[in-house]
């Protein structure tokens, strides 16, 4: 069977990740930097804000806004500890309500809230998130470093959730045994798999769970 060659910044089937959230990987990194093939210039180093909307009540649909643009994920399954996301939705503000209505608080699983117009802009929206006693908007920034290890998408990254600074460190691809070999390559086999959902809502207090390191 012919195995699909992965390409950082395109996009390919669904993939399975490894993650992992803590406060020191400086080592993991390290060892990812000297094996990774050459990478394009454009993801040596990247920086983005970002706003994750987290709800009380979801663990399954991962919403984010970066540039304007809302993306939405959903938990697919999970394959020998590592977990698949597929895209549920992508919206640009303004927004219209029934988009609202269908397809994005559905994906938050809360009480829908009142909608009396039929679109909102971005500041509208945050709003409406602040005033949800299940919602919350959290503000994350972003500092990756991008590698590519026995043909998986990789990074290490610095993360400030709400401006508590965290650091992360993943392998993706199709392929689950690529990501096996390349988290027992970087010294990564025994640590927990955590998810940007998880990630936040510890570090906000919503599961009181430490990170992977701490």
């Amino acid at each position: 069977m012919n195995q699909e060659k992965l390409k950082i910044g395109e996009i390919s089937k669904p993939r399975f990740e490894f993650r992992s959230f803590g406060q020191d990987f400086d080592e993991a990194h390290f060892r990812m930097s000297r094996l990774s093939v050459p990478v394009p210039e454009k993801v040596w180093e990247r920086h983005s804000d970002e706003i994750y909307i987290l709800s009380q009540t979801n663990n399954i649909n991962n919403t984010k806004i970066r540039d304007g643009k809302m993306d939405i994920k959903t938990y697919v399954q999970t394959l020998d500890g590592l977990e698949q996301w597929n895209p549920l939705m992508k919206g640009e503000f303004p927004i219209k309500a029934e988009v609202l209505k269908q397809e994005v608080f559905p994906a938050f699983q809360v009480e829908m809230p009142t909608l009396d117009k039929a679109e909102y802009s971005f500041e509208e929206f945050l709003a409406m998130i602040q005033k949800h006693p299940d919602l919350q908007a959290v503000r994350v920034h972003k500092e990756r470093y991008g590698y590519m290890v026995n043909n998986t998408i990789c990074e290490f990254g610095y993360v400030l959730i709400n401006g508590a600074m965290v650091a992360t460190i993943n392998s993706e691809s199709t392929e689950v045994d690529d990501i096996k070999k390349t988290m027992k390559d970087l010294g990564l086999e025994d640590v927990e798999n955590i998810n940007y959902l998880q990630a936040i809502k510890r570090v906000i207090g919503w599961i009181d769970k430490p990170l992977a390191n701490e």
